[in-house]
């Protein structure tokens, strides 16, 4: 890599508080406030030719870097590599990047040509020419809510997959508990098209899209061996026998029920979905509304 490009979330959780270290000499670092000031130190990096941008955050950083950068780097995106200084550090986990990972280590690895290839996740409004956000698992309707969970759960100190395993339970406990008319069981209204599949418009419990190919925790709920592209599960509400589908929901099992009970995996390019309810991006709660997920450009990341 002949130049290197950092962006230091200040605002992440193990960036808090401290002054980012100098970075190695010849290595450019950024350390935006704003969407603005994203925006600029990107144009700064695309001027510079940057070819190895490093973030220095969680998943919503990533996510935010991957949304602006096309518009300095029409061409393609540069190699990335990400620092995991995030909440749940999700594409982290996926890529192999260790928790103390450091700036120098990383560059070690980068010039030994140790690259990986993640697919991007793109969100489009619909009728727009350019994607709303780019980034790895998108979630909506119980998501939504688990979610707020998680952000509960961050408060109390709980990170990483502890703060996954804490959301995955109290959702899962909220779900079985729940009566006819609570939200955790009775879904919201969705109208959902999976390129040649037939409309379905009804009411789903939940959307779950991803583009990784592990989750913490070493959950599998698009199943354990899934061809590449949007890999999704669909729950229809109320969700039936949960408490015996959520084992093989988990572990990537596919027993010849699940189906039949509204248990729905598939592998896809695009999904087009029409719900009033928000969604959850990376970590990031939008509107809900009319808009298309496809399947974008694969970009090349440094692994350990």
């Amino acid at each position: 890599m002949s130049r290197v490009g950092v962006i230091h979330n200040i605002r992440s959780r193990r960036n808090r508080g401290a002054e980012p270290a100098p970075p190695p000499a010849g290595v450019l670092m950024a350390t935006p406030n704003s969407h603005d000031e994203l925006d600029a130190a990107l144009a700064h990096f695309a001027a510079e030719e940057v070819d190895l941008l490093v973030v220095d955050g969680g998943d919503g950083t990533v996510r935010d870097v991957m949304t602006q950068a096309p518009d300095h780097f029409p061409d393609r995106t540069p190699t990335m590599a990400v620092l995991p200084s995030g909440k749940t550090n999700a594409l982290a986990f996926d890529l192999g990047a260790p928790r103390e990972w450091t700036l120098e280590a990383l560059l070690e690895s980068a010039a030994r040509g140790r690259t990986d290839r993640r697919r991007q996740l793109e969100v489009f409004r619909a009728g727009a020419e350019a994607p709303l956000a780019r980034g790895f698992i998108f979630g909506a309707g119980a998501f939504v809510r688990a979610t707020q969970l998680a952000q509960r759960a961050h408060r109390l100190g709980a990170f990483e997959s502890v703060a996954v395993a804490l959301t995955l339970a109290a959702a899962a406990l909220r779900t079985l508990l729940g009566g006819p008319r609570s939200g955790w069981r009775s879904g919201e209204p969705m109208r959902l098209s999976f390129e040649s599949e037939p409309l379905h418009d009804g009411q789903i419990l939940l959307l779950l899209v991803s583009t990784l190919e592990r989750l913490p925790l070493g959950v599998h709920p698009f199943g354990a061996h899934v061809p590449d592209g949007l890999r999704t599960l669909t729950v229809e509400a109320p969700p039936k026998q949960l408490l015996r589908a959520l084992p093989p929901l988990l572990a990537g099992k596919e027993p010849s029920w699940l189906e039949a009970a509204g248990y729905h995996r598939r592998a896809v390019e695009r999904i087009d979905v029409a719900a009033e309810g928000g969604f959850v991006l990376d970590g990031e709660t939008y509107p809900g509304g009319e808009y298309s997920l496809r399947v974008g450009d694969a970009v090349e990341f440094v692994v350990p």
